[in-house]
């Protein structure tokens, strides 16, 4: 399998910022802008993405409308616009100019209590409104410890896209993020990055088929940061990053980009 993924070359790696529930207004534009500088619309070596946090999609989305970074919001509901108080409905998220939608993030699961069932509804949802998907999936370190974490992804997969079809898999990214590694300052070696990583497309060819497998940009998120994220990326079957803290300020973010930008496409 390993072998096979080296082989395709569609996977643009892709470098998302995922900024939680941090900065005002004002330094949420000015990160916005300051990346944008660094990503021309016509730039094609890298997918560049942001996610702020909800009320300020619209401010982002202006500073960055003329470059070639994406917006992206950080979770959707899976029903139509309706009475549901604190909720954002898909076509909101389009209204504003996203692209994509992080679904399933560990802090959802674990903090929030978002089921797998949950999670696939979304997934669902997302895509039928127009939306790509970043679903994300990892262990805890118990489950890690405990041998679980084949386990543990298998069920996320399952259920993140059990309510969809094999086309919809086209504007599908998985994230691997391993829980023990978020905001910890631990991230998983390489070699354990690739690994869950190539378990993740063994799913995929045994779930659908070699094509999805190979094809399926599978991105890595756990205290990436500039000076480990070229080795990180540079494994096989890791196809970029998804960035928290380091998403915060636009050198550190910035210096991913560029790693990801050195690694080729596969």
């Amino acid at each position: 399998m390993s072998g096979a993924s080296q082989l395709n070359t569609s996977r643009l790696k892709l470098v998302a910022g995922n900024w939680k529930m941090n900065t005002t207004r004002a330094g949420a534009v000015d990160l916005a802008r300051a990346v944008a500088a660094h990503v021309p619309a016509d730039r094609r070596d890298v997918e560049v993405l942001v996610c702020p946090p909800f009320p300020y999609l619209l401010p982002v989305g202006e500073a960055i409308r003329t470059s070639g970074v994406k917006l992206g919001g950080q979770d959707c509901y899976f029903e139509p616009p309706g009475a549901f108080t604190g909720e954002v409905a898909v076509p909101m998220l389009v209204d504003t100019g996203c692209r994509y939608v992080i679904l399933g993030h560990s802090e959802r699961r674990h903090i929030l209590g978002e089921t797998d069932e949950t999670i696939g509804c979304k997934v669902a949802a997302a895509l039928a409104g127009g939306l790509e998907v970043i679903l994300c999936v990892g262990e805890l370190l118990a489950e890690r410890e405990g041998d679980k974490t084949g386990t543990v992804l298998d069920r996320h997969m399952e259920g993140g896209l059990s309510r969809i079809k094999e086309a919809d898999l086209d504007h599908v990214v998985v994230a691997y993020e391993p829980v023990w590694a978020i905001g910890t300052g631990k991230t998983a070696s390489p070699a354990q990055a690739e690994e869950a990583h190539l378990h993740l497309r063994k799913w995929l060819a045994s779930r659908y088929n070699s094509r999805r497998s190979e094809g399926m940009r599978i991105l890595y998120g756990g205290s990436v940061k500039a000076d480990n994220a070229l080795e990180l990326m540079s494994q096989a079957d890791v196809d970029g990053a998804l960035v928290g803290g380091a998403s915060l300020k636009a050198d550190s973010f910035l210096a991913i980009v560029e790693a990801a930008a050195k690694v080729p496409r596969r």
